[in-house]
């Protein structure tokens, strides 16, 4: 026997506009019911894998230890391989497609100590076809560990090198300007990119955004700023977002329709002259007398 498990977190693209999560849920509730679930979103965008592995990394470090279930998976039924991952000593077990959705949490908890291959079928559901995973592996395969089934019991086990990389872009630097990507856009508008502070620590407190085509690019000077409420009245400001990750945004309006972007359009930051101008937009009024 393995260690049981009291929390099972659950993210998919499955939306609530149909019965599918329900039907994971029950499915877990029937085989482990003394196990918690706690939904981390079912509003992953359909098939997008690279937005789920995101949001699941994001999430990772603040989950119980238990299982997370992730369900985000355009090759169900296909040839591609289902697994389920060991972490943290034990504190963790991330069951889903090998599709590259759970590279990226598996590294942010440490990287992967023990994996397998969902191939034993003594521990799935027997469904009518082979495209609901979600109920018929990976839920049941979830329920199972949380009632201390070991790991190794589930299927062939394989070495952690073995499994998909992330899908996640890095930056990169290109002639001393920093070429990098919208990783995601939040329903604010925040611009999350897939650069750090130390990646662009030398460029100052402004720094120049180029963003769009570049026959005719829209650039903007973001300013850092520790908050939201920071950032100047018509201006783009750089912050720290809460995953760690520098974000473009504007106070309470949003920083993708301002640039015209949307996750995975390429953002070029560059250092900004010493003589640059001031940071904001200005519009010329004319009052006139009533």
């Amino acid at each position: 026997m393995g260690r049981r498990y009291d929390t099972i977190s659950f993210l998919s693209d499955l939306g609530t506009g149909s019965e599918h999560v329900g039907v994971i849920k029950a499915v877990l509730r029937d085989m482990a019911p003394s196990a918690l679930v706690l939904d981390l979103t079912h509003d992953v965008p359909a098939f997008d894998v690279r937005a789920g592995s995101l949001s699941l990394a994001r999430s990772i470090g603040y989950l119980p230890e238990g299982v997370v279930l992730a369900v985000v998976d355009p090759g169900t039924g296909t040839d591609r391989k289902a697994v389920a991952i060991e972490v943290a000593g034990g504190g963790g077990e991330l069951v889903g497609p090998d599709n590259g959705l759970l590279a990226p949490a598996v590294a942010m908890a440490g990287g992967a100590e023990r994996a397998v291959l969902l191939t034993d079928p003594t521990f799935h559901l027997e469904g009518p076809g082979a495209t609901f995973a979600g109920r018929d592996v990976f839920a049941p395969v979830a329920a199972h560990l949380c009632n201390g089934v070991d790991l190794y019991e589930l299927g062939q086990a394989i070495e952690p090198d073995l499994l998909l990389p992330g899908v996640v872009p890095l930056p990169r630097d290109e002639a001393g300007v920093t070429v990098c990507e919208v990783v995601w856009v939040d329903r604010f508008g925040n611009c999350q990119l897939n650069v750090g502070v130390d990646d662009i620590a030398e460029y100052g407190d402004r720094v120049r955004v180029t963003v769009g085509d570049a026959s005719d690019p829209i650039v903007r000077v973001a300013a850092r700023a520790a908050t939201f409420g920071d950032v100047t009245v018509g201006a783009v400001g750089l912050v720290v977002d809460s995953a760690g990750m520098l974000a473009l945004v504007l106070d309470r309006r949003s920083a993708a329709e301002e640039l015209g972007v949307a996750a995975g359009d390429q953002v070029t930051l560059s250092p900004l002259p010493a003589d640059a101008g001031p940071v904001g937009v200005t519009t010329p009024i004319t009052l006139r007398r009533p």
